[in-house]
């Protein structure tokens, strides 16, 4: 692909969500944007009243619900869709895919490949029946250049013009060049870093220490308890991510501690906010059928859970997490669990 005439070809966006369309407003500046949604009455918003969920959208972007007419006019792609879905798009947009796309994903989350069996009935997951999403997207796809986004990039903030900055990942030295060429502007800074999958493992793993402090903010607790929760977070990621083929400086960057501390800080996070919301006695189910847009880390804290059992990986706030959402433990016991766990050292991860 020829990137010095990028900007004569519309960019693509699959998914219209809160950071789909913050993605698309971000590109929009820049390029003309084909932002796809899967929904007809929210294309025929798009194209009517400028706006896709109540988000006001730039007057360069472009509603369709045609992923062939997508994939015909744009060579790149940021595909930003939750992680549930993320596999039925990608099948359905693969036929459309060739080997000169870039793809670059905004999701955050995990999928698993059981073979059958459901996700409650093992008790172990191995690293290989787990994909991130550009595993998924190399897997089901001829595409071959792929990267991902991560950072602290709550959507309502960046639609709202606030200064904020990015993480493109990829193996690609170009693909981090375009990404960035793309994104940036006077207001969104773009970072680069090629450990693809431990950017990917940030953005997934941050999501479930960010039920925890949301739920030790819904409990009252204050600053002190939280940055206590923050540090032995990040601790915990750099194990885990460590584990499932990550490297320690990723979680040292943007899309590591920068996004954890902008996720377990904002209620703006629709997983803090699950967190508050448990710790204040609403049941999971009610939480979750009353949000609007999914809080990846619940079905995350199952997966991570069952890795780390499986490679005798410490994660006690996982663990504990779990206990509180699968296992009946209140979350009040739950923290005077972790707050009696045996650590040691403060650092013993370099």
């Amino acid at each position: 692909m020829d990137s010095s005439n990028i900007y004569s070809r519309p960019v693509g966006v699959v998914g219209a969500g809160s950071f789909g369309c913050a993605v698309a407003n971000i590109l929009a500046e820049n390029v003309p944007v084909l932002l796809y949604a899967r929904n007809p009455e929210v294309v025929e918003q798009a194209q009517t009243h400028r706006t896709a969920r109540s988000i006001s959208l730039h007057p360069n972007i472009t509603g369709t619900g045609d992923l062939e007419l997508l994939a015909n006019t744009c060579e790149v792609i940021f595909p930003v869709v939750p992680s549930a879905s993320f596999r039925s798009m990608i099948v359905d947009l693969s036929p459309y895919l060739k080997p000169y796309h870039i793809l670059i994903h905004g999701t955050k989350g995990f999928e698993v490949q059981l073979n059958g069996d459901s996700l409650d009935q093992i008790k172990t997951l191995r690293r290989d029946q787990v994909y991130t999403m550009s595993e998924l997207i190399r897997h089901e796809s001829l595409a071959v250049r792929i990267g991902c986004l991560a950072g602290p990039n709550l959507a309502s903030e960046i639609n709202e013009h606030q200064p904020a900055a990015t993480v493109v990942a990829s193996q690609f030295d170009e693909v981090i060049h375009l990404g960035q060429k793309l994104l940036k502007s006077d207001r969104f800074g773009v970072f680069g870093n090629n450990d693809l999958i431990g950017v990917e493992l940030c953005g997934v793993l941050k999501n479930i220490i960010a039920i925890g402090a949301g739920a030790i903010s819904g409990l009252g607790y204050g600053d002190n308890t939280k940055g206590l929760l923050i540090s032995r977070g990040m601790v915990e990621m750099i194990y885990l991510g460590k584990a499932l083929g990550g490297n320690v400086e990723a979680f040292l960057g943007l899309a590591g501690v920068g996004d954890l501390v902008a996720t377990c800080s904002s209620k703006l996070s629709r997983n803090f906010t699950l967190g508050y919301r448990l710790a204040q006695g609403e049941s999971l189910s009610t939480i979750l059928s009353s949000m609007e847009e999914v809080a990846e880390g619940v079905n995350t804290i199952k997966i991570v859970k069952k890795l780390a059992d499986n490679y005798r990986v410490r994660a006690p706030i996982t663990n504990t997490l779990y206990q509180v959402l699968y296992e009946d433990l209140s979350l009040k016991e739950g923290v005077q669990m972790l707050m009696k766990y045996p650590f040691i050292q403060d650092i013993d991860f370099l």
